[in-house]
Parts: structure tokens; sequence; C-alpha cells
């Protein structure tokens, strides 16, 4: 895409409504000449001057701060004005009418930051941890998005294209000579870099999605028969009331969701509906939304009274290949100890919801479960759409190694190999559709 093409653009880049201090960003080939007819001055490059901004007519609109940064040392790539003046919503937005009259447009949600992708100041990983910097809701998920920034996840992918590349070189080259002695399928090198990339995509994958949850949260899922204490355990981990407590049973019938902070970890807990047999209408309804919600969370809670002689029932109901943890509650009334047992079928965790006792096992198992560490030095912020071309170049590779160790069909190896690294290519967008880079960028806000 040709930047100089696509015109100058300005926006407000500070917070609508009144502040001490607004913004206006502009950025495009136009900068120079709308500095000097709004200051009438001409500007130092990185240097903080005092100035008036003037209307058409030399009358005053605002006094403040002028920054202009000339292409390429810029944010954007280009050359980037940034007037600093009073922050009334009043007064800037007549400052970035008159801005927008002496040539620029309106940005789009995004397209100062899309500049810098596009004019490779960034890449899209680096792009996308800008606005997730901006949404951070913890300390921790703010340092994981500045990581991302400054290109440590960047840098893993690209020395994983690397080593793609130079093994795709070596698998090739034999292909095309195949009269000269190259037994690369035999003499052991592939197979341990092979050996070597699973292992680090294996590692790689765990990271990203320990950084995802830090961006989007971990949703987890209160499953069970009625009054085995869901709501309850809602309540005890938003620390307020949530929902509504009875002794009635099926008081919950519909999904609640609540939003919360564990530790600086976010969570989005679900409480559903209790899971029985009913004949009636509402009921039902609600445990089918409830077996919706299950099937689609990080972790399901499986909650089940200590005194319910048939726990195996609701285990049974509920579908396989799920990450569930069982949790035995009400443990104050059958005087048990609170505790963490971990099975063949998975962790039991007991514990009263009302005394608190063992709530804290529950609190560590969660963030143990996603390998969340609130020390964590080395973990990143990812999305969704990194963890798919984490695991799409995962299989690929584990593919070719297979392909190795069976058929030692060299051609297929190899495309396994540049598929991969298409993969991987995308999460920093060296390979990325039109398409997805408008998706992404349209969710940032306007003036970054």
């Amino acid at each position: 895409m040709d930047i100089e093409q696509i015109g100058t653009i300005a926006a407000i880049a500070t917070p609508s409504g009144n502040g001490g201090v607004g913004i206006i960003r502009i950025s495009g080939g136009l900068v120079t000449e709308i500095a000097t007819k709004l200051t009438k001055k001409a500007l130092t490059p990185r240097t903080a001057q005092f100035s008036t901004f003037l209307d058409q007519d030399n009358a005053v609109i605002d006094s403040g701060i002028a920054l202009y940064f000339p292409s390429p040392a810029s944010y954007t790539g280009e050359d980037v004005l940034e007037l600093q003046g009073h922050g009334g919503s009043v007064v800037l937005n007549m400052l970035l009418r008159r801005v927008l009259a002496l040539g620029a447009r309106l940005a789009k949600p995004g397209e100062f930051t899309e500049r810098a992708y596009l004019n490779n100041k960034l890449d899209l990983a680096q792009a996308e941890a800008v606005a997730d910097l901006i949404t951070s809701s913890t300390e921790q998920s703010v340092r994981s998005a500045q990581r991302s920034m400054q290109g440590v996840f960047s840098d893993q992918i690209n020395l994983l294209i690397t080593e793609l590349t130079e093994l795709r070189i070596y698998i090739e080259a034999a292909i095309d000579f195949v009269d000269e002695e190259i037994d690369f399928l035999t003499d052991g090198v592939v197979e341990n870099r092979l050996i070597s990339l699973v292992q680090r995509l294996e590692e790689i994958q765990k990271t990203a999605k320990q950084g995802r949850l830090l961006r989007d949260g971990m949703t987890v899922v209160l499953a069970g028969k009625p009054n085995a204490g869901k709501s309850s355990l809602l309540n005890a981990l938003a620390g307020h009331d949530a929902a509504i407590v009875t002794d009635i049973a099926g008081t919950t019938r519909d999904v609640l969701r609540e939003r919360i902070q564990l530790d600086g970890m976010p969570l989005h807990i679900i409480d559903t509906a209790g899971l029985h047999d009913s004949t009636n209408a509402v009921e039902q309804e609600g445990i089918r939304r409830a077996f919706e919600e299950i099937r689609k969370a990080d972790k399901v809670l499986l909650l089940i009274d200590i005194r319910d002689t048939q726990p195996q029932t609701l285990l049974d109901a509920i579908p396989e290949g799920l990450d569930i943890t069982t949790v035995f509650n009400k443990i104050d009334l059958v005087n048990k100890q609170p505790e963490k047992q971990t099975t063949e079928s998975g962790t039991q965790i007991y514990l009263s919801i009302k005394t608190g006792a063992g709530t804290d096992l529950l609190i560590q198992h969660l963030k143990q479960s996603v390998g969340y560490n609130d020390s964590a030095e080395n973990i990143f912020i990812a999305r969704t759409r990194h963890l798919e071309a984490l695991k799409k170049g995962y299989e690929l590779v584990q593919n070719a190694l297979n392909q190795l160790q069976t058929t030692q069909a060299s051609e297929l190896i190899a495309e396994d190999l540049r598929q991969a690294q298409q993969a991987l290519a995308e999460i920093t967008g060296e390979f990325t559709s039109d398409d997805l880079l408008g998706k992404i960028f349209s969710s940032f806000c306007i003036g970054k």
C-alpha cells in the first residue's frame, strides 16, 4: 500500500470530555504546511515549542505546545505533528476542524498505528500490543503488553521462522541435488532440528496461552446440582453479593456473569442453573444454557455437595474433553479438613465456601492450572489469533517430523515446513490479508 496516496490524517488523541490538556495528532505529507499555517512559524524538529494556534482569520483558537517529528523518525514513520492545548472538548474540536480545513482528513480507528506497521516501525504483534497496553486491566497485563511492544514475542517468532527457513533450504537443496551424496533423511540432523522445533513451539504455546489469559481473562464456569454452592462460590470469588443465595433449590435459572480480578489475573466467572431432571420449561432452558456455557469454558468447576451419595451421575452428564476440577463443598458439615487431591480422573478440591476453609487451595489451583505466575518476567501479551497460528505451526512441524520418521517423503516434509513458516509469519504480519488488518486496527481507539 502506498502511504503517500492515502492522505494526511488527524484526530484528537486524548479521551473525550474536559481535562487539563488535550492533544491533537496529525500524520502525513501535509504536516509541515499545516504547522506553518496554524502557528505562523517554522517548527524545530523534536523540540517542544510554545505556540498560538490560529484560525483562517489569524484569530487565536488556543495556545499550547507544538511538537514536530519529521519522517522517518516518528511513531508512524511519516511527518507527525502533535498539538498540546487545553483539554476542553469545544476548543479541541475547533482546533481539529481548523486542521481538517487545512487538508487533513479524520483518522480512522487505529490508523496511526496501522501506518506505523505499514512503514515497518512496528510488526503486527507489536502493533496489537499497543491496543492491549491501553486496555490492560492489571499491572501484570501492562508489563506483558510492554514486553510484546518491545518485541519479546516477535523475536521468539522470528527465531522460529529463521530456523524453519534454514531447515527448508537444507531439505530443498537435497531434493534439488539428488545425485549428490547428501543423505539428510538418515544423518539425524533434520530429525534433531525438527524435535527441537516441536519442543520450542510447545513452550511458546504455553507462554502465549498465559498471555492470552492475561489479555482476555480465563472463563470459568460454575456447574453442579441445585444448592451445591455455585452462587455462594461466585460471591466469594467476586467479593460481593453478585448472585442471590437461598436454601431454595433452583434460585439461579439463567446464566450470571461476573468479571473479577484474582490476584491480578482477570477471570470471567459464569454461574449457571442447577443441573438436574426438570419438567419446568424455564428450568429446562436454564439447564440448556448451562451446558452451552460449559462447552465453551476454559475451566469448569464442578461443585458437588460432599453429602451427595450419587456424585457420579453428575460427572457422567458433563461432556468429555473439558478441563474440569471437581469441588466438594460443605466439608464443615462432615467435619473434613480442606484438601487438594490429584487423581487419574483430575483434580479434586475439598472446601467449605461458607467458612472459607480451602478456598485458598481453589484460588491457587486456578492460577496454577493456566500456568499463571504473578511474578512472571517472561510473559507477553497474546491473542487468540496468535494461539491459532502457533497451533497450526506446531501441528505442521509435528507432521513433518512424523513424515520423516515414517514415509521419509522429502517433498511432503518441505511443504509442511513451508506452511508452518507462513502460519508463524502471520503473527508478525509478514503474510497477512487486508481483511485481517482491517479487523485488527478497527478495534483500536481513534487517535492511536
